[in-house]
């Protein structure tokens, strides 16, 4: 069809209209590309906008409104790019002016490639804005909302701070490996311990490598790298920790503890405990061995004793005394009985064939022997008159002869007793018999020796008697405070007036009561006493009460306890059990579990005589006791220097566990001064007070003229 142009008079071919838009297809494709464009920009998880190069908004999406907190009704295509800055300051989001905030940003928008800062919001957000040009002139802005990632980061800087803090002020030395083992972290503490610098230990060596360095700058006197490597990959392995000591060459030592960490590797932390180590040693050696004599004590010649038992050798246990000891102490006083007692030692560790042989000190002048392997009672014979011979020559002394004898009772394994218990007994009969006999004599055991049973039955029936009869009574000895000179209690002390035998010392009754039973109900007769005199005292004075072994063990001591103070309305924590270190190598349930339960009811426990028996830190590791109370054997030799560094130790240990220590059998001023001195918190003996009636006893402060006089 044509038409013809009415203007022009000439036709022209019809066509179709310009405008009428794209083929259909290449439309549909075109809103497909823009349905997806729009998703993608709207599902972004940072905000965006563009704008054109006359700085007009061409599209943003809706984190973009979000982040700025901004109107869409208002920010929408076409807006001007100052305008939306001062739409921001109008909220109240923008933390700057609009010009201020387009004079930031427009040096980043004009740079001709991709630029990226930070702003600060009003409320403290802050946002991470990337520009990035467009071919076309204008840009496209990219922003996310970092704030908290920069706290995390800021919370990460600050654990780093701490945790270099923590490194550089540690008081042990700290090495970290990872999984491959591989040094990773090394703290200053560490460099120091092994004098080492940290060229000498870099990080990333690895265990083998550290180990082998400091074998070759001469740290280690010897050490098996491959066991070491070995150990301590098993130890990671079964997810446990594991502790060494490590011996230095320069003699320290260090105790090395390795934790494994959950994600691999592990941790290794150095403790420089020469110290320690070297008071632990002092205080098993302590444990085990006389101070005076150095020779092994009951604790120590019991274990060789069983031992030789178990290998069911032949031997012979010796029990000695010596004869005139007395005489000796009384002419010529302590400190010269205690160099005879030393001299005695040495001369009966002289007889002695070999080293399975062992001398022991009991205390006082009681020694015992076990001689091995003997081949009957020849060898017995034989040794026993070797020691009456040495010990029967003169001792000379600053120009002064000593002469004193010995006695010995002796009994053979198996023939006089297959146990430790029983071998000990009829030696000890034996040894009765040498010196009812005339005394530095020996004289081998015989199941005839009756008269010594007859003796010991007849105690037994007169002890059983005497308590029915009443015949106990309790004196008390008074116990001060150090510091302030202040009587805070007293220790019940039993006395036995027997009327055939007189005052009976408790050292002869209190065994004889224990091995026969008779202690449980004595020692409850005690408890029950002095409970009740305690609580006619004033001030709130303690009283303690010694309690043994057996009597613990009788299933029945509790009781009796809540039931003597319920009965005398004495407070529990007035009152002091002293046990001795015998009740504590029981680790039997009904020990601890009692002595835990008097505890909980806030009675006090003290630990007596520490140090002479069987003294071990382990004891109290095994029972946290509340008090230790060193044995007048130390403070009678206070001013000798061993025995002072000893002292000094156990009142050091008392304070870092938190126990008091209280010291008996102080007799001297300088004794009291020196105790005073190195902070011991009590004091008892005869310069604060003798054993006394109950009505003596004095709370008040006592001068140092009133102590003088009461010693």
């Amino acid at each position: 069809m044509s038409v013809t142009h009415a203007k022009a008079g000439s036709p022209v071919r019809g066509r179709r209209a310009e405008g009428l838009g794209l083929p259909r297809r290449i439309e549909n494709e075109l809103r497909k590309q823009n349905d997806r464009f729009s998703a993608a920009v709207e599902n972004m998880s940072h905000g965006l906008a563009m704008f054109d190069a006359d700085e007009h908004m061409i599209i943003c999406n809706g984190n973009y409104i979000s982040i700025f907190c901004l109107n869409a009704e208002f920010v929408r295509p076409g807006i001007r790019f100052l305008d939306i800055l001062q739409h921001s300051v109008d909220i109240g989001v923008a933390s700057h002016s609009a010009e201020e905030l387009y004079a930031i940003r427009k040096p980043y928008i004009d740079q001709a490639k991709p630029s990226t800062y930070e702003e600060t919001l009003s409320d403290g957000r802050i946002v991470n804005i990337s520009h990035r040009p467009l071919a076309s002139g204008g840009w496209v802005s990219i922003y996310e909302d970092i704030t908290e990632q920069r706290r995390a980061e800021q919370e990460l800087k600050e654990q780093h701070r701490r945790f270099d803090a923590a490194l550089a002020n540690m008081s042990q030395g700290l090495l970290m490996y990872d999984s491959d083992g591989r040094l990773i972290v090394r703290n200053e503490r560490f460099l120091e311990l092994y004098h080492v610098t940290p060229a000498d230990i870099p990080l990333g060596m690895g265990h083998r490598d550290a180990l082998e360095q400091l074998v070759r700058l001469g740290l280690y006197a010897e050490i098996d790298i491959d066991s070491e490597i070995s150990k301590t990959a098993a130890c990671l392995q079964a997810g446990e920790m594991r502790s060494t000591y490590r011996h230095l060459a320069d003699g320290r030592t260090l105790l090395v503890v390795r934790r494994p960490m959950s994600g691999g590797g592990w941790v290794a932390t150095f403790d420089d405990v020469t110290e320690r180590r070297r008071v632990e040693e002092r205080m098993t050696h302590l444990a085990h061995h006389d101070t005076l004599t150095n020779l092994p004590n009951r604790s120590m010649f019991r274990e060789r004793l069983d031992q030789a038992l178990d290998e069911a050798t032949d031997l012979a246990i010796f029990s000695l005394d010596l004869d005139r000891f007395k005489a000796v102490n009384d002419t010529w006083g302590h400190p010269a009985g205690d160099w005879l007692l030393k001299c005695v030692a040495e001369r009966l560790q002289r007889c002695l064939r070999n080293e399975t042989d062992v001398v022991a000190r009991f205390g006082g002048d009681e020694f015992v022997i076990i001689q091995s392997n003997t081949k009957g009672a020849g060898d017995a014979e034989k040794l026993a008159r070797r020691i009456v011979d040495i010990i029967g020559r003169p001792f000379r002394d600053k120009s002064r002869d000593m002469h004193i004898g010995i006695s010995l009772g002796i009994a053979l394994f198996p023939n006089d007793g297959r146990d430790a218990d029983t071998l000990l007994k009829n030696a000890d009969m034996a040894l009765y018999r040498a010196k009812s006999e005339g005394r530095n004599v020996y004289r081998f055991f015989e199941p005839g020796m009756d008269a010594m049973v007859r003796a010991r039955r007849a105690l037994e029936t007169d002890l059983e008697a005497a308590l029915r009869r009443q015949e106990f009574e309790l004196d008390f000895q008074p116990v001060m405070n150090i510091a302030s000179s202040e009587i805070v209690g007293a220790e019940a002390l039993m006395r036995w007036h027997s009327p055939a035998r007189g005052l009976v010392p408790p050292d002869d009754f209190i065994p004889v009561a224990e091995e026969i039973g008779l202690i449980v109900p004595l020692g409850e007769w005690a408890l029950r006493n002095a409970c009740t005199v305690a609580a006619g005292w004033s001030h709130g004075l303690r009283i303690a009460v010694n309690v043994s072994a057996v009597q613990i063990k009788s299933g029945t001591f509790a009781r009796s306890v809540i039931s003597a103070l319920a009965f005398s309305g004495v407070p529990a924590d007035r009152l002091e059990l002293e046990i001795t270190e015998t009740v504590l190598m029981d680790e039997s349930d009904t020990v601890l579990k009692t002595l835990s339960q008097l505890r909980d009811l806030g009675i006090r426990i003290a630990l007596d005589d520490f140090g002479i028996g069987y003294s071990s830190l382990s004891y109290l590791r095994r029972f946290p006791v509340d008090k230790i109370k060193i044995d007048r054997s130390f403070i009678r030799d206070i001013d000798k220097r061993d025995t002072a560094a000893i002292v000094r130790t156990v009142i050091g240990l008392g304070a870092q566990l938190g126990i008091t220590v209280t010291a008996e059998g102080v007799e001297t001023e300088a004794q009291l001064e020196f105790l005073s001195r190195e902070g011991c918190v009590e004091a008892q003996g005869y310069l604060i007070g003798a054993p006394s009636k109950a009505a003596d006893i004095n709370p008040l402060p006592k001068s140092r003229t009133a102590i003088r006089q009461s010693g």
